[in-house]
């Protein structure tokens, strides 16, 4: 008896622990009558999907992600679809993750409560906006230049640009040792800034606090800077 109560306990345990590390993502979609809802993640850089819903009329839609080591990227998709406007991104850990959008604008203007990082990641994607819609101008204007034979504005557009390209760099550097002690920071430096000097990816992960250094994105950046470093030898 005492050995059927011990199996019982321990099993409970697991099931208890393995709860803790889940991750349920709560989504309201206003508008949404009939369609699919897909949780994804990238694993082994391939997106993959996590869990999915149809929808037949409700308004509350509930999806799971289990065993959820650290914080880390997942993505919404809305039939499939994967262009931008039916995609949204978010920095979830584990818990309720609360997202609430609109069918005709899914991707954009999304309303997300959940982890800590997810607001440092939308922190960090207004100001990464901003540098966008300064390329997007500075784009329009070489376009224009090239298009009246101008060539010397088009080269002082094209110094601008590569000046807001640096700008963006060391935005997104300081930005992730602002924030060392998040799981944003190393994230950061994979994917937003992967193709910089090596000194700065350094610099990040040399900053990196020992849980973030031992969470998924602390351990990728570790190892994508190791492959660096010795493909330079």
């Amino acid at each position: 008896m005492k050995k059927v109560a011990y199996i019982f306990l321990s099993l409970l345990i697991i099931a208890c622990s393995k709860e803790q590390n889940d991750l349920t993502v709560k989504v309201q979609v206003d508008g949404l009558k009939k369609g699919v809802i897909y949780l994804k993640k990238i694993k082994n850089n391939n997106l993959i999907t996590i869990d999915t819903v149809s929808v037949t009329g409700q308004s509350d839609i509930t999806l799971h992600a289990s065993t959820l080591e650290s914080p880390e990227v997942f993505y919404l998709f809305l039939d499939k679809n994967s262009s931008e406007k039916d995609k949204i991104e978010f920095f979830a850990d584990k818990g309720i993750t609360e997202i609430k959008t609109f069918v005709k604008s899914f991707g954009f203007g999304a309303k997300i409560n959940g982890s800590e990082q997810q607001k440092i990641f939308e922190e960090y994607k207004l100001m990464r906006s901003r540098f966008n819609e300064q390329d997007l101008d500075l784009i329009k204007e070489k376009f224009e230049a090239l298009k009246k034979g101008d060539t010397s504005k088009s080269k002082d557009i094209q110094k601008k640009s590569d000046s807001n390209l640096k700008r963006r760099y060391l935005f997104t550097v300081n930005f992730a040792l602002n924030h060392k002690d998040s799981e944003v920071a190393p994230y950061l430096a994979l994917t937003e800034i992967y193709n910089a000097q090596v000194k700065y990816l350094d610099t990040i992960n040399n900053s990196l606090t020992p849980k973030v250094k031992a969470s998924k994105y602390g351990k990728e950046l570790q190892g994508f800077i190791d492959e660096i470093k010795q493909s330079e030898k």
